[in-house]
């Protein structure tokens, strides 16, 4: 069975308690949940993970891209949090490695302060999924999958 890696950044273990208003009341761990159903409906298996540093998380981008290139893995879901604002080397890790990506952002990025208007991420994303809560997890795996069995067609 194929997996789809879930990658959560900064801050992301905050979720639930964080700034409701924003980010809701859902936690990690409901997300997690959420992302463990939607792959299961679609005969894949989600990894999980969180970090708040960023050389982990490009640590578990190299290793998806050895994954997704030995046919383990049809991608990631990338919400890099703050790192999506100023992280050049997760752009470039997830170039490097050729990881089918999509990001994901819980709130509209685009509604808020201006900093967060820019993403080093998207250029190397596949898609990317903004404002739609942590239903946005479940449209990034969704367009993921679809993207995957296009690239083996």
């Amino acid at each position: 069975m194929a997996t789809v890696l879930i990658l959560n950044g900064p801050n992301l273990n905050l979720l639930g308690t964080r700034e409701p208003g924003i980010y809701g009341a859902q936690t990690l761990k409901d997300v997690e949940a959420l992302c463990e159903e939607t792959a299961a409906g679609l005969g894949l298996t989600a990894d999980c993970r969180q970090s708040n540093h960023e050389g982990e998380l490009i640590d578990w981008i190299h290793e998806a891209g050895r994954a997704q290139a030995e046919g383990r893995l049809v991608g990631a879901v990338i919400n890099a949090g703050a790192y999506t604002h100023t992280s050049v080397a997760m752009h470039d890790a997830i170039k490097g490695v050729g990881l089918r990506a999509i990001e994901v952002h819980i709130s509209n990025v685009h509604a808020r302060e201006p900093f967060r208007n820019h993403s080093y991420l998207s250029p190397a994303a596949a898609g990317i999924v903004v404002g739609f809560g942590t239903e946005g997890y479940r449209l990034a795996i969704e367009g993921l999958d679809r993207l995957a069995k296009s690239a083996a067609a």
